[in-house]
């Protein structure tokens, strides 16, 4: 399977359409179709793309290269986590994203008793929020 197969499958297990694939890597459409058809000639055209195929979704470089090893990098639960959160607020709501990021860095800091409290705090609230609610 040559590289240019590779990016297509790593699409199509994303499940993501060309254009959905090009809009996340800030391309258009027709970049990945001349990418996935191998008709971008020049090496400092796919260079860059290939570099950010991996970073943008997790890819084994060494697996988009070669096909060797897994396709996708495994990832800490807190950067998937982080990712996840990063993806459902998009990136126009970096800040928000920054803030929630921070919080946690704070938390994480505490001692594990300031954090039984916090999350004893965080119980009663969603407690109190779900009673409201009814």
């Amino acid at each position: 399977m040559e590289i240019s197969e590779r990016i297509q499958s790593i699409r199509k297990k994303l499940g993501l359409s060309r254009r959905a694939f090009g809009e996340k890597l800030g391309v258009s459409e027709s970049v990945i179709v001349n990418i996935e058809y191998d008709r971008l000639a020049k090496p400092e055209q796919k260079e860059p793309l290939y570099k950010l195929i991996c970073r943008e979704f997790n890819i084994n470089e060494d697996y988009l290269r070669t096909g060797k090893g897994e396709m996708f990098i495994e990832l800490p639960e807190e950067d998937e986590t982080a990712a996840l959160v990063y993806e459902l607020l998009g990136p126009e709501k970096n800040e928000l994203f920054d803030m929630i990021l921070e919080v946690i860095r704070t938390y994480k800091e505490l001692s594990p008793g300031s954090q039984k409290v916090i999350r004893e705090f965080c119980k009663k609230y969603i407690e109190n929020i779900r009673k409201k609610g009814d």
